[in-house]
């Protein structure tokens, strides 16, 4: 696997607040995206003096908003495509059955038995939490046997995100998971190194299993197709079967459904938004593209 920056992503007291910013400041260059926008100009849109806005962006993304610009066109995307098919092929050829690399964190899946995917999760409880991530707030659901759910929650508020897991685990137990869903978030978007594994239960069919173990091969600051991905798991004609299991990827950015995207650059679509994925190729593009 290729080598990891040691660069970390900003503390979690940081990330209260930086993303609505952000966001706001994305979408204002994407509707510029024809020009270079100033930065005084980007930091008036969303409300900041230029030092402000400066100061809180590099803490977001790592990079300056001058810097960060060039990942947001089509042609940067293509560029990123270099996650090839074959490199699927072999990773899934050598073995490597659903670990990965998530920054400096391995990433362990474990798939539901038959009997508990049919049966909606009977027999497991689901410690919940609501926290901050640099892509806005998240809801996460644990289990003795790993991470089963995180999903991002829009500006509704977290009901929506809490139906979806129901709907997803309708027979499991719900109950508040406190500090411990803190922490585990805390180790998903400021890793520390360590061997120790981020377990990720999967509740799906065998085949969204194996595309979302071939999702775990893809590095971060890397791109891959649809199409990769399928040749990726031996099953060339099923790109719109991968499409399908992508979108029904149940523990978001952890599974990496958002380094995935149709060919020639076009981004698709994701359940946490289009804006959000493009802020999270960028955001990991802006730490670790130039050192794969």
């Amino acid at each position: 696997m290729p080598r990891m920056s040691t660069t970390r992503s900003a503390p979690r007291r940081t990330w209260r607040g930086d993303y609505e910013r952000v966001d706001a400041a994305l979408a204002y260059l994407q509707q510029h995206r024809g020009r270079p926008v100033p930065l005084a100009e980007v930091a008036g849109a969303v409300e900041l003096s230029p030092f402000h806005f400066q100061r809180l962006f590099t803490r977001w993304a790592g990079i300056s908003p001058k810097r960060f610009q060039q990942y947001l066109t089509l042609d940067d995307a293509r560029v990123l495509l270099r996650t090839e098919a074959s490199l699927l092929q072999a990773a899934c050829r050598l073995g490597l059955s659903g670990t990965g690399r998530l920054h400096d964190l391995f990433v362990t899946l474990e798939a539901v038995t038959p009997g508990e995917y049919k049966s909606g999760g009977a027999g497991l409880i689901i410690r919940i939490g609501v926290h901050e991530t640099p892509f806005g707030r998240c809801l996460i659901g644990l289990t003795d046997r790993g991470v089963c759910w995180l999903s991002f929650i829009e500006s509704g508020g977290s009901g929506a995100a809490r139906e979806s897991l129901r709907r997803a685990w309708p027979a499991a137990r719900l109950t508040s998971g406190g500090d411990e869903t803190g922490r585990v978030v805390e180790r998903i978007f400021s890793p520390q190194g360590g061997s120790s594994p981020i377990r990720v239960l999967a509740g799906g069919t065998n085949f969204q299993i194996k595309v979302w173990e071939a999702l775990l091969h893809i590095p971060p600051g890397r791109l891959a197709t649809y199409g990769d991905v399928a040749a990726g798991i031996g099953l060339p004609r099923s790109t719109r079967a991968v499409g399908n299991a992508v979108g029904d990827n149940r523990v978001a950015f952890v599974i990496p459904c958002h380094r995935v995207i149709r060919s020639l650059g076009i981004l698709g679509n994701y359940g946490g938004g289009v804006a959000r994925k493009q802020a999270m190729i960028a955001w990991e593009a802006a730490r670790y593209g130039d050192e794969l």
